[in-house]
């Protein structure tokens, strides 16, 4: 049933659709080197074989794993020669199909380049990879790349009932009826792959025999024998794991439960290893999550433990409640912050720890290390404020708390610290500059300006009752 003429193929309409770059270069017979690149049965070699029947080139078809430089240099050599009319009047052009392309080792890949540079061999590559990553650089910047995607539900109905229509390559001639949930059975688990589809819906004709009418029935019981639970497409090292976790963690983060339930299910089901999503979920439940549900990060941890210590199948049951939990969770990307720190570390930090933070176990008596620390347990509430940041970095917030879940209370809680801090840092400031240079001062360092200036004598914690508060 393999389409023969460009009118026969079905599906990939938006690179064979009417008006479609390929489709007119096909049709004016100017096709240009190229790759394919697509998931097994969508129909790459099926279409280098109707470039092949719609255009005045020979085909010749080599298989990268299979075929090695000798066989390279002898379809060159034939090229040629038909080329210059030695084998064929009048000259013709020939199309090397290589299925397989990303196979293709560098001793091939040097054999071929300069003919396909030079004119002598049009090459048409198919590949289930991207070619972006496995083709080699020299060959793909000298072909354009089409994209072949799944078969639709549609397009693969299509193609099953073309064959049972079909007398001279199909079953029109046995006469076979297909239930319709039948069909709607093998449509499914083909999972968008032809020639999925084609095996089984011949194997289910094959092994059917014929009723007192001579007609073939295929009932829906049949129909399930014969294409069994679907073979997921899943490479562990190619796009489709990329794209997958890619889908499950943006899932995850769109706060969507069912499809996060359903990424990770594909993923496990495709024999993808548990341990990888576990070690996702702990990196999200920190990266996105955070501080608006801290809990979360226990639970992505206590999963990734129990995928270690339970092992499949029963470590389903723990990834399941980590991803329901990260899903529903409140989202919050503020350990970014961290980030912001590293940046002013890197860029613009380069004063020494301040004085009174340094450690005062060693030489507190010879340099008065420590000297004016206020410890926060001696105050009411455990907190006074007093500076932490350098000097040169003072007033600056690299950690900024959202406003759901747990972080709304510390949001609210670390707003009335920081106001402390900077009337704090406006009063230090006042102690030894004047007036305009304080303002000057306190704006640099990102302090809002006061319409008067506090007490500059005073410090603005609170001391326990008795303690002195200079």
């Amino acid at each position: 049933m393999r389409p023969r003429r460009l009118e026969e193929f079905i599906g990939q309409h938006h690179i064979l659709g009417e008006g479609k770059l390929l489709r007119r270069a096909i049709e004016a017979d100017r096709i240009s080197s190229l790759i394919l690149w697509g998931p097994p049965g969508t129909g790459k070699t099926t279409l280098a074989r109707v470039i092949a029947n719609a255009t005045r080139c020979e085909f010749e078809t080599l298989n990268a794993v299979l075929a090695g430089v000798k066989e390279i240099r002898e379809v060159v050599a034939r090229a040629r020669s038909r080329l210059e009319g030695a084998l064929l009047s009048p000259p013709r052009r020939t199309i090397l199909f290589v299925d397989e392309v990303h196979r293709f080792n560098k001793a091939q890949q040097d054999a071929l380049l300069p003919h396909v540079e030079n004119g002598t061999i049009i090459f048409v590559g198919a590949t289930t990879e991207n070619p972006y990553f496995e083709v080699n650089k020299a060959l793909l910047s000298r072909s354009r790349i089409f994209e072949l995607k799944s078969l639709t539900a549609g397009d693969l109905r299509e193609i099953c009932l073309a064959a049972l229509a079909d007398a001279e390559r199909g079953c029109g001639r046995t006469g076979v009826d297909l239930e319709p949930d039948g069909l709607d059975h093998i449509v499914r688990l083909a999972a968008g792959d032809a020639r999925n589809a084609l095996n089984a819906l011949e194997l289910a004709v094959e092994t059917t025999p014929q009723d007192d009418s001579g007609r073939i029935r295929i009932p829906l019981s049949v129909a399930e024998e014969s294409i069994q639970r679907r073979a997921l497409l899943y490479d562990k090292d190619g796009d489709v794991h990329y794209d997958t976790i890619s889908a499950f963690i943006k899932s995850l983060r769109g706060s969507d439960p069912d499809a996060a339930l359903f990424w990770m299910a594909r993923m496990i089901r495709a024999g993808e290893d548990p341990r990888f999503i576990a070690r996702r979920m702990v990196i999200f439940a920190s990266e996105d999550v955070g501080m608006a549900d801290p809990m979360s990060l226990v639970i992505a941890t206590a999963a990734a433990r129990a995928v270690e210590y339970v092992g499949l199948p029963e470590c389903q049951f723990n990834l399941s409640q980590a991803c329901i939990h990260l899903s529903t969770s409140p989202k919050s990307n503020s350990t970014m912050a961290y980030f912001d720190a590293v940046k002013a570390v890197e860029q613009e930090y380069r004063d020494e720890v301040p004085n009174h933070l340094k450690d005062a176990s060693r030489d507190k008596k010879g340099l008065g290390h420590g000297e004016g620390y206020r410890y926060p347990h001696a105050y009411r509430g455990h907190w006074v404020s007093q500076q932490y940041l350098p000097s040169a970095l003072e007033g600056r917030y690299f950690y900024q708390p959202g406003e759901l879940g747990f972080e709304r209370q510390i949001r609210e809680r670390l707003e009335k610290q920081r106001a402390r801090q900077r009337e704090d840092l406006r009063s230090r400031i006042a102690r030894y500059a004047s007036e305009a240079e304080a303002e000057r001062i306190a704006g640099a360092a990102g302090v809002p300006r006061r319409e008067s200036r506090p007490d500059c004598g005073s410090v603005r914690g609170d001391a326990p009752e008795g303690e002195s508060r200079g």
